[in-house]
């Protein structure tokens, strides 16, 4: 199966024929071109109700912008290399680890363990990435930080819901700072004939997950028949989740010339990462449900908190990060 799909052609365009810096220039041309014209119709929207504050003009708008901090954001972290991207999804996680504690509820006994996994978990987990050591990443947070941060509280001599706490605090590490890792962890595959170009891995994951998010909306909104999980999430339908999938099929595809995937695989890997995006965003609904809440914060105007944003993504880098090594890397 896999000597299969390596053995797909790959684009006549890619591979040698576009360097890396040209073709990431491409690649936000692109993408700024789109934000222009999302742009440009916010504002035509709202010259159509003469200025008044309707609530899906507003909405629409405010995700517009929401696009743009994101878009800059990882367009900043690119300019910085390796260095710059790990930096930027190493803050990423703090800031949506950060979320995700303050909606938990812990305890007093739980304070050096909450201080650990901020300023020693996080930022040593980071480091192996940022310099490559690989095995100790895929180790740290599942084994050791499993095992020492309950240490940590249970000698505070606090047993009030231990269970609840310690699942908790390693539930949040596993999301927010172990698999939203494994995007610049991408940066340390090398594969065959794709020198150089590893950060557009990353660009094409973020580009397939974020636009599989919003096609599902949309065809749910707009063709929605049946719920996926009603209890957790009224929008979700099984209607708009597959007219999605095959959105980001064909966009996976569109965009086969900025990875080292035939354009068939390409629109594989694009379905198999939304997926695992839109079913994650679904296990963080439940979440937040549970919690009381519509969002995780409000750090992104009109996309919610960090991890509003990050989930999708969360859920699917593992996969993702995986099938490449599998399949592409040497």
């Amino acid at each position: 199966m896999i000597e299969w799909i390596r053995s797909l052609g790959l684009p006549p365009w890619t591979g040698p024929t576009l360097g890396p810096r040209t073709t990431t220039a491409l690649l936000f041309a692109g993408v700024f071109a789109v934000l222009i014209a999302a742009t440009l119709f916010g504002h035509y929207l709202k010259r159509r109700v003469h200025g008044r504050r309707v609530m899906v003009v507003e909405s629409y708008r405010a995700r517009v912008r929401g696009w743009w901090i994101l878009v800059i954001g990882i367009g900043l972290g690119f300019l910085g290399g390796r260095q710059g991207v790990v930096l930027l999804f190493a803050f990423a996680s703090f800031g949506a680890l950060r979320e995700f504690i303050t909606l938990s509820p812990t305890r007093r006994g739980d304070h050096w363990s909450l201080v650990a996994s901020f300023f020693l978990v996080l930022p040593l987990h980071y480091l192996a990435i940022w310099k490559g050591w690989m095995a100790f990443a895929g180790l740290f947070i599942p084994v050791y930080a499993f095992l020492f941060l309950p240490i940590i509280s249970a000698l505070s001599d606090d047993h009030k819901r231990f269970m609840d706490r310690a699942a908790n605090l390693q539930w949040a590490l596993m999301i927010c700072v172990y698999c939203i890792s494994h995007v610049p962890a991408l940066l340390s595959l090398r594969i065959a004939v794709y020198g150089g170009r590893q950060l557009l891995l990353i660009a094409f994951l973020v580009l397939v997950v974020q636009s599989g998010d919003v096609a599902e909306k949309f065809f749910s909104d707009r063709f929605g028949r049946h719920r996926i999980a009603p209890e957790i999430s009224a929008g979700k339908t099984w209607e708009g989740f597959a007219l999605a999938c095959a959105a980001v099929a064909t966009l996976g595809a569109l965009l086969a010339w900025i990875t080292p995937f035939s354009i068939i695989a390409s629109a594989g890997v694009a379905v198999i990462a939304t997926a695992m995006g839109l079913l994650g965003s679904l296990v963080m609904s439940a979440i937040k449900r549970d919690r009381g809440v519509r969002f995780w914060g409000h750090a992104i105007v009109g996309h919610g908190g960090l991890l509003d944003r990050a989930a999708p993504v969360a859920f699917a880098a593992p996969i993702y990060y995986h099938l490449v090594r599998t399949v592409w890397a040497l």
